[in-house]
């Protein structure tokens, strides 16, 4: 039996930098999984939309696909919009069998892969003791979403940073310069900003400005196709895959 199709779903951007992001993502993992067909639908604002995606795979013969959203906490868009899309979908296809994989987060993959863009940026382990973290997400109103955003600011804090803030680009406060600043004001010699978010764009661009606003000392990179990133939708499509062998064994 062939494997199902793995179906990317990134939200989408009017801003090129994430369009081209997520497909040098995907071949990522194209590459660390050859022999896996793996197809891009976006939400809006880029082509091709999940609906096309769908309906070309159904007409070229597929009979499975794993659909993981490329987002990193639940919140509206993994609750609502992308069940709401599969569901008409398999409305309209119904020779085609579409399962919805998790989100990406929270997995220590993720935190794995800030530490990479955090060294890129500079930061030694030797410097952590003396340097506040600003954990940059793209925020949500989704209780469960700003939880998450919590936690991992939490366990980060216990691998050696002197301070930890989380800190929100929309939707809720702190902003990125307020967190930078409040750091500051406790003292905090040097001050990292860690965007937690996946590609590029006018959220990212915020956090960006914010961290230069309030004078950060290191601004890192966006997740983007890190290796960490790659094997972390893996997992989650083998995930999905081992869910539904247990659902129709039970």
């Amino acid at each position: 039996m062939s494997r199902p199709t793995l179906l990317v779903i990134a939200h989408g951007s009017r801003d090129p930098r994430h369009a081209a992001t997520v497909h040098a993502l995907t071949q990522r993992v194209r590459a660390e999984r050859p022999g896996l067909r793996v197809e891009t639908g976006f939400l809006e604002f880029n082509a091709p939309s999940v609906p096309r995606v769908l309906e070309r795979l159904a007409a070229e013969g597929a009979d499975e696909v794993v659909a993981l959203p490329l987002l990193l906490t639940r919140a509206f868009h993994a609750k609502t919009d992308i069940p709401s899309v599969l569901r008409e979908a398999r409305a309209r296809l119904p020779r085609l069998h579409i399962r919805q994989a998790d989100v990406l987060g929270p997995s220590p993959l993720l935190n794995a892969t800030l530490g990479r863009r955090l060294r890129e940026a500079g930061i030694r382990p030797g410097d952590l003791s003396r340097t506040g973290l600003v954990l940059a997400s793209a925020g949500s109103t989704d209780p469960e979403a700003i939880a998450v955003i919590a936690e991992i600011a939490r366990e980060l804090r216990h691998t050696g940073w002197c301070a930890v803030r989380p800190a929100f680009a929309s939707a809720l406060l702190p902003r990125t310069e307020d967190a930078v600043r409040a750091l500051r004001a406790e003292g905090v010699a040097r001050v990292a900003v860690a965007p937690y978010v996946i590609a590029p764009g006018r959220l990212p661009d915020r956090i960006a400005a914010g961290a230069e606003a309030a004078g950060a000392d290191v601004l890192a990179d966006v997740l983007g196709p890190a290796p960490e990133l790659a094997r972390l939708l893996l997992d989650r499509y083998d995930e999905a895959r081992v869910r539904e062998r247990a659902s129709l064994s039970a």
